[in-house]
């Protein structure tokens, strides 16, 4: 039986401003599964549901899991604070559900469930900040090229908006905000409200009236939220309030108004309003007529059809939609054994990267790519005509393998091109790198990856579980020595399965295999030297 996904906005965190159809969807899960900040939140509502919780940044491992979960037949929340469809984890979890084939009517069920966005709540700690038109921006360039976010912030600044930037600042990401506000500064006075909110209905809340030149003169984090008013806000008795507009409306100093309300929606009252035919108190005049013989809806579907070269189709049936541009990310290399660039292939790269995308050289050899573009397939196209071998970044299988001494060392290549060609790419719980060394020297390092494979005298030794990094990184333990040469690609396979099934999202391999203590019938052995580790400033 197909499982249900809820996916559960439970707001700025407070109890009290929790939905009773999220704390209803919480306690009837199955499973939770959430950034661990936010499984802290909801903590008082948690009964016995079994916990999946993972670091910022691990959104797509949290939307797999859960799909995964859900098509095991079991009722997931994936909860998100504020709204789960703002910066949430609602069209994740569709677009992960999208990939696998999902379909509305006979895939798992999907409900989402509302909650309290941080424009919202933090707007309600001000005052009435975004009582007219209003956007959110995010200064997070994790996943959105700041080259656009600074246009977006440019636009939103001209066209007057009372604007809400999420995510403005974190520990390594400082800059951000400081071209927002220069950017701001171009279109509104230095003397601009600016709210900002930290914590919004949590125990740390801490709420600030500033203006535009001074705000980045207080404590800015991830958790604020700042609110940069239009050219009308203003400040009142420690209150941050934007005017609608209804002076241009009634007089709001007396009881009678000028304008009766069967009067406001004329053409001489509000000459913006549309469809004006339909609110006329008098009779049109003979001359009058003609003009309103079209609503305003039918004069701009004319003028639609006449930029679609429909000028004379009464009924509107296409629509303009702009090419959809993503950023395409991916990494290249000259092959699995070839290390060797050409020059063909380097201007390739150069052409296609151009001058909005980034390419960065990485210690696997290998070049990351990542372009802007509405085309991906015609990408892929031009650089597997100059002979560029394509992987996918992310958590995927990456294979390391050394030249081989130039080729002259060639017997083990077919079996390093097979685990390649069988293995490359596919998705995991965290990415998993395979080192593969021709000869028993092992100068590629082999030894030090996830999976280690050395071929010595005609066959093949594996190491496991290496830790890559950190203070009391390790080479992997050898579990095996002389498998024969037609056994290895199997088992390797076998062993990466067992990974992809039973490991939990973010789990990298030396973590699981300590876990489940046993892998493909390999047992684990601690290879970690007896020492106390200091833990170093930065983590451990």
């Amino acid at each position: 039986m197909n499982g249900k996904l809820l996916v559960i906005g439970f707001g700025p965190g407070s109890s009290d401003h929790i939905t009773e159809r999220a704390r209803a969807a919480i306690q009837e899960s199955d499973i939770i599964i959430g950034y661990k900040t936010y499984v802290d939140l909801i903590t008082v509502l948690l009964t016995d549901q079994k916990i999946i919780s993972t670091g910022m940044t691990e959104e797509v491992s949290r939307a797999q899991e859960a799909v995964r979960q859900a098509e095991l037949g079991l009722k997931v929340a994936v909860i998100s604070s504020g709204d789960a469809g703002v910066y949430g984890m609602a069209g994740l979890v569709y677009e992960v559900l999208i990939e696998k084939g999902w379909k509305k009517e006979t895939g798992v069920e999907v409900e989402v469930i509302p909650g309290i966005s941080a424009i919202n709540s933090c707007a309600s700690l001000l005052g009435a900040p975004v009582m007219h038109d209003a956007c959110t921006i995010s200064l997070s360039d994790h996943l959105t090229p700041w080259k656009l976010i600074e246009k977006r912030i440019d636009a939103a600044a001209q066209a007057d908006f009372v604007i809400a930037l999420y995510n403005p600042k974190s520990g390594r990401r400082t800059r951000q905000i400081v071209e927002a506000q220069n950017i701001l500064l171009k279109y509104r006075s230095p003397e601009t409200p600016v709210g900002l909110v930290k914590s919004a209905y949590r125990d740390r809340q801490d709420v600030i009236m500033t203006n535009l030149k001074d705000m980045l003169n207080h404590d800015i984090g991830m958790l604020t939220t700042v609110i940069i008013g239009n050219s009308s806000t203003f400040f009142y008795d420690d209150l941050m309030i934007t005017p609608r507009g209804y002076t241009r409306k009634y007089t709001l100093s007396q009881t009678e108004q000028p304008l009766k309300p069967h009067q406001r929606l004329r053409k001489e009252a509000e000459p913006w309003a549309l469809e004006q035919e339909n609110h006329q108190t008098e009779p049109l005049a003979a001359t009058e007529v003609k003009a309103a013989e079209f609503s305003s809806r039918e004069v701009a579907d004319q003028a639609l059809h006449s930029i679609l070269g429909e000028r004379n189709n009464p009924k509107r049936d296409a629509f303009i939609q702009q090419p959809i541009q993503t950023i395409f990310e991916f990494a290249v290399s000259p092959g699995v054994v070839n290390k060797n660039f050409t020059p063909k292939q380097m201007i390739t790269l150069a052409e296609i990267v151009g001058e909005e995308g980034s390419m960065e050289y990485t210690q696997d050899h290998l070049i990351k790519l990542q372009v802007p573009t509405s085309n991906h397939n015609e990408i892929t196209e031009k650089l597997n005509a100059v002979g560029f071998l394509l992987s996918p970044v992310g958590d995927v299988l990456t294979l390391k393998a050394c030249d081989f001494c130039y080729g002259e060392k060639k017997d083990s290549i077919p079996f390093a091109e097979e685990l390649q060609k069988k293995l490359g790419g596919i998705e995991l719980p965290k990415e998993l790198k395979v080192g593969f060394n021709g000869c028993g020297m092992a100068c590629y390092g082999a030894v030090r990856e996830d999976i280690g494979i050395v071929y010595r005298k005609g066959a093949f030794d594996l190491f496991l579980g290496a830790k890559t990094v950190g203070r009391n990184a390790h080479s992997g333990q050898i579990v095996a020595e002389g498998i024969a040469a037609d056994e290895i690609v199997n088992i390797v396979e076998q062993i990466v399965q067992e990974y992809k099934d039973k490991g939990y999202p973010n789990e990298r391999f030396h973590k699981f295999f300590k876990r489940v203590k046993r892998v493909h019938g390999f047992e684990y052995q601690d290879v970690t030297p007896n020492l106390k580790i200091e833990a170093a400033p930065c983590g451990d």
